[in-house]
């Protein structure tokens, strides 16, 4: 049985092929600091594929497997795909000429998912380059990718040279990897650099219908380098950005919810350094939030329009602390999947509560906030099982959803497809458009004719499958897809836990009990049948 220590760590191939490689800097060359930054981070091993083994350098503490000399392009794939062959962990794939922050380069290597994303920079930070590949970014996923060969049009970001392979996609990464090798022997890729590894491996992953997630720089730096003189001017300037303020910003979501990102997600960083400071764990955090909630719900149930509005600031600093908890734990990376379960499960049993006490509150029937015990429980239990429909929706379509993709159903392939209303916090992702490409690669693929030497005339895995075209229901989600209102709209309709909270709030302190219960069944109706919409149109979108 494999260690399960040694399983949570990364293996890491420094594709070290370039001159550029071996530029001189405060470390060294560039790939002695590239090698340093690994050994502080979650790298049991590291693998190096150089032309020369005089620029190599091991680094302490990491496991070294030392240069292996390679002949090209074809033969750098090859040792890719055998290290993925044998790997126990995810595998990490870094360009020997990179040039970026420790922070990252552990943005791939530390996040909790250990699942394949790639480092790119969006925006226009940097145009598009032999060393910075251009590539498609759409609900959080790479969904195409370029080099020298493949184009890409309306590309939004570029890719930076570094890309993480989870476990269970390292078959895929292995048989593409051996797929290319076989066409760049055969001059399929035309006089590719053998520098372009990463970026067409890349490719490779993605025309497999891999889910490649993207991991944003924001104000970080990672660029590949091509002379000393950009070494000597990039260098220097990393320095100017603060890796620890740049890594909170990484743990406050940006794609959040409405309430969530403007609500709480504004100013919730503050509470995160607080909290770091005094050195509190994310569960910690959610005791402390669920605590809040109790409270609340006991002055909700005494029922006094001060009681209520006491009741409804409680509940929002109980919601803060939900939202503080996660983003401490992906700011000190103090994950746990008990942490995972306790911060789910009582984000239902926080909620649950707080009705009863609303309940508890009306029935005692309060002249000065209209209550009375005629049918709020009633009212309370179906709110509650209304929103236990919701979730069974949700479980049962993420459960359906794994079972299609086990077996290569195309609506199951990519999390976060348009049609798919429950998972609009993170955005549709476009069919993957046939870009000029060498022959795809991976599951239901069609070769070219020529072998691969010249124009796909097949389709990637995904085109077709009706993630670009579908149904009403499809199209109408990715129309709203596009613009800042509409997309916020999609956001709010669903009703998730931040705008829930908020409401209970707002009505419990302005009205009563009777009117938040309405407002949940009313809205909350709405967000069901939405959502099931959303789940029927993917499912049929064929």
């Amino acid at each position: 049985m494999p260690d399960s220590h040694a399983a949570s760590q990364t293996a890491a191939v420094v594709l070290a092929t370039t001159e550029a490689s071996a530029l001189r800097c405060p470390a060294g060359t560039l790939l002695d600091r590239l090698t340093g930054q690994l050994a502080t981070l979650s790298v049991r091993e590291v693998h190096v594929v150089a032309r020369s083994s005089d620029i190599i350098h091991a680094p302490g503490g990491t496991h070294m497997i030392g240069a292996e000399g390679s002949r090209g392009l074809a033969d750098d794939l090859r040792r890719v795909a055998k290290v993925a062959r044998s790997s126990i962990g995810p595998v990490l794939l870094v360009a020997g000429d990179l040039v970026a922050h420790t922070e990252a380069l552990a943005m791939l290597t530390e996040h909790p998912a250990r699942d394949t994303r790639a480092l790119v920079s969006e925006g226009e930070r940097g145009a598009p380059g032999p060393s910075r590949p251009p590539v498609r970014i759409d609900g959080g996923n790479v969904v195409v990718a370029g080099t020298s060969f493949h184009e890409v049009g309306e590309a939004g970001g570029t890719f930076r040279g570094a890309l993480q392979v989870g476990v269970s996609d390292l078959t895929r990464l292995a048989e593409a990897a051996e797929t290319l090798a076989e066409l760049a022997e055969a001059g399929g890729f035309g006089p590719m650099d053998a520098g372009e590894a990463p970026q067409l491996l890349l490719v490779g992953l993605v025309r497999a219908g891999v889910p490649v997630r993207a991991a944003g720089l924001g104000r970080l730096h990672g660029d590949r380098m091509v002379e000393q003189a950009d070494v000597d001017s990039v260098v220097p300037r990393l320095a100017e950005v603060d890796e620890a303020e740049a890594r909170l910003d990484g743990a406050v979501k940006t794609n959040d919810g409405f309430f969530a990102t403007y609500g709480v997600s504004s100013w919730s960083r503050h509470l995160v350094k607080l909290a770091a400071r005094l050195g509190l764990t994310p569960n910690a955090i959610t005791g402390m939030s669920v605590g809040l909630a109790a409270l609340a719900a006991v002055w909700f149930s005494t029922g006094t329009r001060q009681a209520l509005i006491a009741g409804a600031v409680l509940l929002y600093l109980s919601f803060v602390l939900d939202c503080v908890d996660g983003q401490l734990a992906r700011y000190t990376r103090a994950f746990s999947p008990f942490g995972a379960w306790l911060d789910a499960t009582f984000d239902r049993v926080k909620e649950y509560v707080v009705y009863v006490g609303l309940a508890f509150g009306y029935a005692a029937g309060l002249d000065a906030t209209g209550g009375g015990p005629d049918g709020i429980w009633g009212l309370a239990v179906a709110a509650m099982i209304l929103q236990l429909l919701r979730h069974m929706i949700d479980f049962s379509y993420a459960g359906a959803r794994a079972d299609a993709a086990r077996v290569g159903a195309a609506w199951a392939r990519t999390p976060g497809s348009p049609g798919d209303p429950a998972d609009d916090a993170r955005g549709p992702v476009p069919r993957r458009e046939p870009e000029r490409q060498a022959a795809p690669v991976g599951t239901g693929a069609v070769r070219a004719a020529d072998g691969g030497a010249g124009q796909d005339t097949g389709r990637a895995a995904g085109d077709g499958d009706g993630l670009g075209t579908g149904n009403a229901i499809v199209r109408l989600s990715r129309t709203m897809e596009k613009a800042s209102p509409t997309r916020w709209f999609k956001k709010i309709i669903v009703l998730p836990i931040g705008e829930r909270m908020a409401l209970i709030a707002v009505t419990a302190a302005l009205f009563n009990a009777r009117v938040t219960f309405v407002a949940l069944l009313v809205w909350g109706g709405i967000a069901a049948t939405y959502i099931l919409a959303g789940r029927m149109g993917r499912s049929l979108s064929r």
